[in-house]
């Protein structure tokens, strides 16, 4: 029997029923241009989108640029993002962060990879949010919701976030791989939830291995 990665058929039922129960996926995280998304995803970082949300929405009233974030300075900073973990790491990289933007990017947020990951506090999972939500990559960012379903549905197995990742690019249909990222963080988070999954609102249900007795 093919496991579920290796039928075609059922994969794109998967993503075509994600796809219409939420035909808009969009990151939950708020920002006004790219480089305040930027400084939300490098925020979220082991945090939620409503604790980045609420930290920044009065930040993101004074600063929508890299000058206006040194201007702001550490403690500035600081003060508006200590209720988020790991707050004084974070202030540090996006400020060294908004140096290196201005510094060799005119200020401007780089449509690459390589350039998005040699900015401190960036790594290959906020570059490829970057990439998709601000660029338009067909890029998959794994965080613990994607590696998850992977990993519980058996659609993209694998023991790390890289992994997975390349595992989603093997099979995802090209008419959804630019909202896969969003339609599947989406799922994780309000319907294959870690602890309590709830199965009997799930519009993939009948094509997902995961036992019943156990949602």
């Amino acid at each position: 029997m093919k496991t579920f990665k290796e039928d075609p058929v059922k994969v794109k039922e998967f993503f075509d029923l994600l796809a219409k129960a939420n035909p808009d996926p969009q990151t939950e995280l708020n920002s006004v241009n790219h480089y305040t998304l930027l400084v939300a995803v490098a925020l979220s970082a082991q945090s939620t989108d409503i604790g980045v949300n609420k930290a920044t929405k009065e930040l993101f009233k004074i600063v929508t640029t890299p000058a206006q974030m040194l201007d702001l300075g550490e403690d500035g900073l600081k003060q508006h993002i200590k209720t988020i973990g790991l707050y004084n790491t974070k202030a540090k990289n996006i400020l060294k962060a908004a140096r290196l933007l201005l510094d060799f990017h005119g200020g401007e947020v780089p449509d690459d990879r390589e350039a998005l990951e040699a900015l401190p506090g960036v790594g290959r999972k906020t570059a490829n949010v970057i990439l998709n939500v601000a660029f338009g990559h067909p890029t998959i960012a794994v965080d613990t919701h994607l590696f998850r379903l992977g990993n519980r549905i058996g659609i993209a197995p694998g023991k790390t976030p890289l992994e997975v990742e390349k595992a989603y690019e093997k099979i995802i249909p090209k008419e959804h791989i630019h909202d896969a990222h969003h339609l599947l963080i989406l799922h994780g988070r309000y319907v294959c939830k870690a602890k309590k999954p709830l199965c009997n609102q799930c519009p993939v249900r009948h094509l997902c291995p995961y036992p019943l007795e156990h949602s």
